[in-house]
């Protein structure tokens, strides 16, 4: 009997080793105590959220009683909240940016799955550096399209002629991560620079944009004062899509956003067009509490020395231990390499002695393993 769709049924084999690893953890616990499992797997922030978050609940809390407290809005999200989120991407970009050059979303991956939702036609192509979170693979084929992963350097850094090679007449967007899922690498303003010349070049050759995505929920986590540069300085068509789950600890309410660059030809309509995937996609708009949250929490965040603290703990663990690894630049996540060379066999050993990994293999990056801080 076949239940499922035979794509879905392809994609569960090949589905997230982060996942897999977060539920084979929760057995682990329930047989040897929380305590006695060491979860080094799943990127879910444990830094306590800021002061403010709880005191806005309660603020929330408090007008949510009366009749309509929290009702239906625009599907790009309440204007008041978009105008507060403008002010902070412009100041986190240092490029201004207005309130109807963003959009509300549930999270991250609905912002992502927003806008390959409304570029993306059959069979075209989005270009990723790997290794990579494994998901984006699944949000591409979500909308018909096609992921298609190029090496990165020695030390996790673009390679720009890759990405060359990699771009035909298909080819639709580029997609980056910095900081990095899993690396830790955050991309310079040259490499930038290139890529961004690279698709100036090739969007006039084939005469469509190719758009440059940046997913950035690790912008605001940077070890030893590394910048992570605006990609909306150097190009025209690109587009950032983040989320609050990391930064103010609200992993689990789904709030987000897309943010196009000002200077975009045409933004209005593809404006137009996210929020309309937005809402058909099901998300409707990002959730109203979330919203209302960032109302008051916009000009805060978690308690970064938390985890760096965190990283020179396990970064001399690592060392002390013989691993060889680049210390992460930004993130939750150190990527070394396993032992032996077999990550997904080295992650079983770990697991045997009760100390969850990530397998480099579930990111396209066989022969390393991810750590979570």
């Amino acid at each position: 009997m076949q239940v499922l769709a035979k794509e879905i049924e392809v994609f569960l084999e090949k589905s997230s080793w982060i996942r897999r690893m977060f539920e084979e953890g929760l057995e682990l616990k329930k047989k040897y105590g929380e305590d006695n499992v060491y979860d080094f797997s799943l990127g879910n922030p444990d830094a306590p959220p800021p002061q403010i978050i709880k005191d806005a609940l309660i603020e929330i809390s408090k007008k949510i009683i009366r009749p309509y407290g929290l009702g239906y809005m625009p599907n790009s999200g309440y204007l008041e909240t978009r105008k507060r989120l403008a002010s902070f991407v412009s100041s986190e970009q240092g490029f201004e940016v207005k309130s109807d050059d963003v959009l509300l979303t549930c999270g991250a991956a609905g912002g992502l799955n927003a806008v390959f939702k409304a570029i993306l036609n059959p069979d075209d192509e989005v270009i990723c550096p790997r290794p990579y979170f494994v998901e984006y693979k699944f949000y591409v084929l979500n909308h018909r399209g096609k992921l298609i992963s190029v090496p990165t350097s020695s030390d996790f850094h673009l390679d720009i002629k890759a990405i060359s090679d990699a771009i035909n007449k298909k080819t639709r967007a580029v997609l980056i991560n910095s900081p990095n899922n899993p690396t830790g690498a955050i991309y310079t303003e040259e490499e930038l620079k290139d890529l961004a010349n690279l698709l100036e070049t090739k969007s006039k050759e084939y005469n469509r944009p190719i758009y440059l995505i940046s997913d950035e929920p690790y912008r605001f986590l940077v070890y030893d004062d590394v910048e992570v540069p605006s990609i909306f300085k150097f190009y025209e068509f690109s587009i950032v899509v983040s989320s609050f789950s990391k930064s103010l600890s609200l992993a689990g309410e789904r709030i987000g956003y897309v943010a196009l660059n000002p200077k975009m030809p045409e933004k209005n309509k593809l404006m137009d067009g996210l929020v309309f995937t937005n809402r058909t996609l099901g998300f409707v708009n990002a959730p109203a509490i979330g919203q209302k949250i960032l109302d008051l929490a916009l000009d805060t965040s978690v308690d970064t020395t938390i985890y760096k603290k965190k990283k020179e703990m396990l970064q001399k663990v690592l060392e002390e231990a013989g691993y060889e690894f680049i210390p992460p630049q930004g993130g939750f996540y150190f990527f070394p390499k396993a032992p032996g060379g077999d990550d997904v066999e080295f992650s079983k050993k770990l697991q045997k002695e009760r100390i969850l990994v990530v397998p480099g293999s579930g990111f396209e990056g066989k022969g390393f393993f991810r750590v979570s801080i």
